[in-house]
């Protein structure tokens, strides 16, 4: 299987902007995009470049055998794979869960893109560096970005060519129409850009005239064919379940693997707005992913028909579970910039966006007594990123979640529990330790 990974030297590099142009470049191609890690919003932009959804590989919530059966299970005939953070940066000491780490894992080369604002001769150590730190690693290859000149570019490509033995596959100078925008939690989504797909074809058209691409396939080709159980998939139901998921410029927030599993689970997700439309649809239940309602709280509130239909559904006992931006959405009211604005209304708190982020990064947690669903462990992996903090919650709220590592709600303590919903700051993930689809599709069979 042909393969390799875009990585950096450090975060904000470009290699999200490089990874998007050549997934886009490449789509003729077949390419299969991955992106290291938890995230949302760059694979949003890789499966919009390359025409198919980018899938996550993320060493917190999945082991190395189930890591490599998933990548080769969806692989296509050229799989690229999007770095986070620097190519050794990670949790880990050890390096054990950095992107270098995944790079040798599935036997990929790895494309480093080099930031080269304010450096020349200095990029020659750096890559020298690199190489050393790691012999069992196989940087194949350097991307020159943000280039300021043509004398500047110059000068990089000698230094490398002089004092390494990589070579240059491209270089991308500093332009203002590469960039792809970015706000508190980092990029913005392609659903709130306009014109998104007209911005990944010019991205796509910058980089395919600036890297070789025929290299690039063809270094690709130097990834080795890895051994891999088969993937683990939840039992097929046939289809009985309608499940109501909010899609729109508020919420986006899902896992492609994870809507797969829905799928294997019976379960039909039927897609609503909630900025237009009136009323839920018909629906079993009620999955409300992250997003950023903050961003367009005046139009949530505004549509108080849909707000009042989703209160009354839910206590009434539709089975309904709520991440992040959900649970805000549910809340009694959300603060962001000096106005607030009324939500649904049946989490009894109220949200406020801080300038700081109030929870991030890994999360672990046990379940409580209150977990509504059956099969949940007591030691569960997920992750949370939210600059969010609810606050005048009543002393009687229910958890379905003790936080183990992370913050949750209140730093001892997410998921709220009311009547048949579950709704926390932590992001899940389907994976075969914590089938949380399957379990979360059978509890709504049990109330129905």
């Amino acid at each position: 299987m042909a393969g390799f990974m875009i990585a950096a030297a450090h975060k904000s590099s470009g290699k999200t902007m490089v990874s998007t142009g050549l997934a886009h470049a490449l789509a003729d191609h077949g390419v299969q995009t991955f992106k290291k890690g938890p995230d949302y919003i760059d694979p949003m932009w890789l499966g919009l470049a390359s025409g198919r959804a980018c899938y996550n590989l993320d060493y917190n919530v999945m082991d190395a055998d189930e890591i490599r059966a998933f990548y080769q299970a969806r692989a296509g005939s050229l799989s690229l794979v999007e770095a986070n953070k620097g190519l050794f940066d990670g949790v880990a000491f050890d390096g054990s869960d950095a992107s270098a780490a995944l790079a040798k894992l599935l036997q990929i080369p790895v494309v480093l893109v080099v930031d080269c604002s304010g450096i020349t001769r200095g990029i020659a150590p750096l890559l020298i560096g690199y190489q050393a730190f790691d012999k069992d690693l196989n940087i194949a290859g350097v991307i020159l970005n943000k280039t300021a000149t043509p004398r500047h570019e110059g000068k990089l490509m000698a230094a490398v060519e002089t004092y390494t033995d990589l070579p240059v596959l491209g270089a991308i100078s500093r332009r203002a129409d590469l960039t792809l925008g970015e706000r508190h939690l980092g990029l913005i989504t392609p659903s709130e850009t306009e014109q998104a797909a007209a911005k990944v074809a010019t991205i796509g058209r910058v980089v395919a005239e600036a890297v070789d691409l025929d290299a690039i396939r063809e270094l690709a080709k130097g990834a080795a064919d890895i051994p891999a159980r088969a993937p683990t998939t939840v039992s097929s139901h046939p289809p009985n379940i309608r499940v109501a998921i909010a899609r729109d410029r508020a919420f986006g927030f899902y896992y492609p693997d994870d809507i797969e599993a829905f799928a294997m689970a019976g379960a039909e997700l039927v897609p609503f707005d909630t900025l237009s439309d009136p009323a839920l649809p018909e629906s079993d239940a009620l999955f409300i992913g992250g997003g950023f309602p903050e961003t367009q709280a005046a139009g949530l509130a505004a549509n108080q028909s849909l707000r009042a239909d989703i209160k009354q559904k839910i206590e009434n006992g539709l089975p309904t579970y709520a991440e992040c931006g959900g649970l805000m959405y549910l809340s009694n009211s959300l603060n962001w910039q000096g106005q607030t604005y009324p939500m649904v209304g049946v989490v009894a708190g109220d949200v406020v966006m801080h300038e700081r982020p109030q929870g991030r990064g890994y999360t672990r947690f046990a379940k409580t007594t209150a977990h509504p669903w059956p099969g949940v462990g007591n030691d569960v992996r997920a992750h949370e990123f939210h600059y969010a903090s609810i606050e005048n919650l009543p002393e009687t709220t229910e958890f379905a979640r003790r936080v183990l590592r992370g913050t949750g709600i209140d730093g001892s303590s997410d998921g709220i529990v009311i009547h048949n919903l579950l709704a926390g700051f932590c992001h899940l993930r389907a994976t075969a330790s914590n089938p949380w689809v399957e379990n979360f599709v059978n509890f709504v069979r049990q109330k129905r």
